[in-house]
This record gives C-alpha cells, structure tokens and sequence, in this order.
C-alpha cells in the first residue's frame, strides 16, 4: 500500500495545525508520499509586495512576478519548512521540485476558454502534468529506501522553465502514476526461472495506492457555511449535481475533478479530510 498525502495552504500557514498534521503523518505507516500546497502565504507575500493575486476557479494566474514570488514560497520557506519538520518526527523526508531528479515535468498550459468568465484566460507560467509526467519509477526508488518524497507545486518543462502547477493535481497524477508502476514481475517475485512452474504468467505487480485530500474542513460541506454538513460519499454524478447547484466551486472543483480521475486510472480511493483527521475514518470517501 502506498498512500499519497495532499495538505493545503490553509494547513501550511497555520503552524500549530501543521505540527499536529506532520506528528500524524510521520506516524502512517507505510509507504508514502506528500505533496503541499502554499497558496494562501503566496498571496499573502504578492500583496505585501503590492502584486494582487488572480485565480480563476481556484488556479491562480501566473505571470513572470508571480512565478518568482510563488517559486520562493512553495518550493523555498514551505517546503523545506515542512521537511524539516518531518526530519524532527523521525521522518526521513526529502524536499523536491519537479526540476529535482527531472521527476515531475509539465506542459505550460495554452490559453482556454473559461465558460464561468465567458472568456479565453491567459495562465501564464502554469504547467499542466498527468501521470505520464511522472517519474514513478524514480519515486519508487526513493520509496524503497524509506525516504518520503515531499513535492510542492513547482515543475519543469524540461527546457530551462520553471511553471507552477496546481499541488491538487500534481498529487492525483503522483497517485495514478505509482498506481500504475509495475515494480515487480510475478516470475521475479517468484524464482526468476525462465521455465518456472510456481507461477501461471509473467504478469506485472502493483501497489494499491490511496490519494488523501487534507485540509481546514471535515469533508466536502454540502452547506459551505456549515461544517457539520459533510457529505459522506460522492459519486460522478452527485459531483455533476453539486457543481450545478454551486455547492462545490473554487478551489473544490479541480479537487474533486482530479480525484474522479485518478479513481479512473487506478488509484483504489480518494477521501477528502481534516488535517487533524488523517489517522481515522472521518471525511468524504469519493467512488
């Protein structure tokens, strides 16, 4: 079992939160991975250089500035911040970028048309990646070895740029990619004899893998004014009704619409949750 852990800005910026979150986590056993966000100590450094931040349905628009600011923050302060953290729970944890070990590489988005605005939006320097971006088998390797990769939201194009890329996807396309990493062969497992006969094939052997969204909420709120209102389950279809509905928007809906599609790709769950929760059963389990 791998299990590939996703904490928000919110988490990242309150720093009591973030301890209890780091204490928990180094405690999962297991396999694991983390990816963080940093978005709200972002903005917060944009508007105190007088930059004013612009997300449009919960992405932010990153222009030559932003990238510098973002860069420094995400993979800068927080990230290292977070490893050293790890590193005083017992945590063997390495800090990286997509750039580091060419792990993660992305394609800078081209402008799309943004039917909310009824607009072509211009994204700047934001990569988009899938888990064909993904070097799982580096990962893996590191994995191995009992070291817990922690990735922030900054990758590569592979000619010299760096992009910002939504930490939300980044860690459904970890989750799948890993979901879909043959480690072994079963003859290998087995004897690794040419003319076994304790094993039928020479199928691939794979992980089970768990994508866990981890931030200030219990759960996705049906009432977003309610905290008490979390929805246990989600389905596609229930998804297309609350997004109808505006029960779900912002930084929600890529949340939700990467989990639907690492569920797609392999990854065995996804379940949305309080930071303070990551050791029990509470939240929203998506299906």
């Amino acid at each position: 079992m791998i299990r590939v852990v996703k904490i928000g800005g919110n988490v990242v910026d309150n720093p009591e939160l973030l301890r209890e979150f780091v204490r928990d986590f180094a405690a999962m056993p297991g396999m694991k991975v983390l990816v963080h966000g940093g978005g709200v100590m972002a903005s917060q450094m944009q508007k105190a250089m007088g930059m004013i931040p612009q997300m449009v349905e919960g992405r932010r628009v990153t222009d030559e500035e932003t990238l510098k600011v973002v860069t420094m923050v995400y993979a800068g302060w927080c990230n290292k911040n977070i490893t050293a953290l790890l590193q005083a729970e017992g945590c063997n944890a390495i800090g990286l970028t997509g750039a580091d070990g060419n792990v993660i590489k992305a394609k800078k988005r081209a402008p799309v048309y943004v039917e909310s605005l009824g607009q072509e939006v211009d994204y700047g320097y934001v990569g988009d990646v899938n888990a064909e971006s993904v070097n799982a088998k580096f990962i893996y390797s590191l994995l191995e070895k009992g070291i817990v990769p922690v990735f922030n939201a900054i990758n590569h194009d592979g000619e010299g740029n760096l992009l910002n890329t939504n930490a939300d996807t980044i860690a459904s396309s970890v989750a799948t990619a890993l979901a879909n990493y043959q480690y072994r062969t079963r003859r290998e497992v087995c004897c690794r004899c040419e003319e076994c006969t304790h094993c039928s094939d020479d199928g691939r052997l794979t992980h089970e893998v768990d994508l866990i969204y981890c931030f200030e909420k219990d759960g996705v709120l049906y009432d977003k004014d309610d905290d008490c209102s979390v929805i246990g389950e989600i389905d596609k279809d229930k998804f297309a009704s609350l997004k109808a509905e505006g029960r779900v928007a912002d930084g929600m809906i890529p949340k939700l619409t990467n989990s639907f599609k690492a569920i797609d790709s392999g990854v065995r769950q996804v379940i949305i949750k309080h930071a303070r929760n990551l050791l029990n059963t509470k939240g929203t389990t998506l299906k």
